[in-house]
């Protein structure tokens, strides 16, 4: 009996083990999800429209497939759509990043950062063919609201 009861011991610990190892990730992505906000929208024009959103202004009414994804620890934010002109707005301009990328997402290429250039808004973007990827360094944002002229 004692050997059976030893077993039991022995696979109930493992399991529980198994267990933690499979919950741990999945209770740490709950968590981050809860800081880590994610939104999509079908157009440009419906993301502006929700009140509450962070779509930026520029982003073109046609635009599709949007995906917002913003943070509550640092104000950083990563944005995806299709823009079926393939082109950027006219509100962009072209220059190198002025911001770094905080916030990690399965849609968002860890290559973006090379292939950005030019800025909308406060925003560094990259266009790969009707793919705008964009992201706003929440760091940028506070420096820019620092060198602004009073009114």
């Amino acid at each position: 009996m004692r050997g059976g009861r030893a077993a039991t011991v022995v696979l109930g610990a493992a399991a529980a083990v198994m267990l933690l190892v499979m919950v741990a990730p999945a209770a740490v992505q709950q968590l981050r999800d809860r800081m880590d906000h994610t939104a999509r929208y079908p157009t440009g024009a419906a993301a502006k429209a929700e009140r509450g959103s962070a779509a930026p202004g520029w982003l073109p009414d046609s635009a599709t497939s949007v995906v917002l994804l913003g943070s509550d620890r640092q104000g950083d934010r990563l944005i995806r759509a299709t823009l079926p002109e393939r082109a950027l707005p006219a509100a962009c301009t072209a220059g190198s990043p002025l911001g770094s990328v905080h916030l990690r997402a399965p849609w968002f290429p860890a290559d973006t950062p090379q292939r950005a250039t030019a800025h909308c808004g406060l925003y560094d973007v990259a266009l790969v063919g009707d793919q705008l990827y964009g992201w706003q360094d929440a760091a940028v944002v506070a420096a820019s609201r620092s060198t602004a002229p009073a009114n």
